[in-house]
Parts: C-alpha cells; structure tokens; sequence
C-alpha cells in the first residue's frame, strides 16, 4: 500500500463520509490533472507543469504519499524554473506510475 490515510482520518475525526468524500474528490480530480500535466508536457508549456504539479501536490500529501510529493515538488520547482523539458519529462514517468497505483488501490479497497 503506498498510501496512509492518517491525515485525513485526523481531520475527519472518526466521519467515514468525510473520508470517502476526499478519496472520491482525488479519484476524480487528480487522474485528470495528471492527463493535463502529460499534455501541458507534449506541448512543454512549462506554466501549466508548474501549475499542475502544484495542484496535485497537496492531494497526494492528504494521502501520506511522501515520495510522490517528492516527485510532484520536482516537477513544481522545474517547470517554476523553466527547466529542460527532457529534465522534466524523466521524472514524470514516477509521478504517473505512483498515482496510478493508488488510484487502483484506492478504487479497490473502498469500492469505487
């Protein structure tokens, strides 16, 4: 499992609703924003990276995916910087495969 739902059963306090509405918000939200982001990357428009990677940050923080932060915070400060898209475009694989997998595991264990 790479993710851990302390964060958000810490703000839910015990609101299994709560809960299952935020796993529903990142299901839906952050699969599109990466689409967006693979795209914003074909067309190596480096304000939407930047936008993109900042935007999907926090979601995969809520979900106690430190390592996907990581790779998302990389991503924000490249594309910020105006960095090589061929830079960028190494470390996106890892924010992919990682939001993928959760996305499964999440779509499995809650039943979504």
């Amino acid at each position: 499992m790479i993710y851990n739902l302390d964060k958000i059963n810490e703000m839910a306090e015990g609101d299994d609703d709560f809960i299952n509405s935020v796993i529903s918000v990142f299901l839906e939200e952050v699969p599109q924003d990466l689409e967006e982001l693979e795209t914003a990357l074909e067309q190596q428009n480096h304000d939407r990276v930047y936008k993109l990677a900042h935007k999907i940050k926090p979601n995969v923080d809520l979900l106690g995916m430190e390592q996907t932060r990581a790779v998302a915070l990389q991503m924000e400060t490249l594309g910020k910087d105006r960095a090589s898209m061929s830079e960028i475009k190494r470390v996106f694989p890892l924010l992919k495969k990682d939001i993928h997998q959760v996305v499964a595991e999440l779509q499995k264990d809650f039943g979504l």
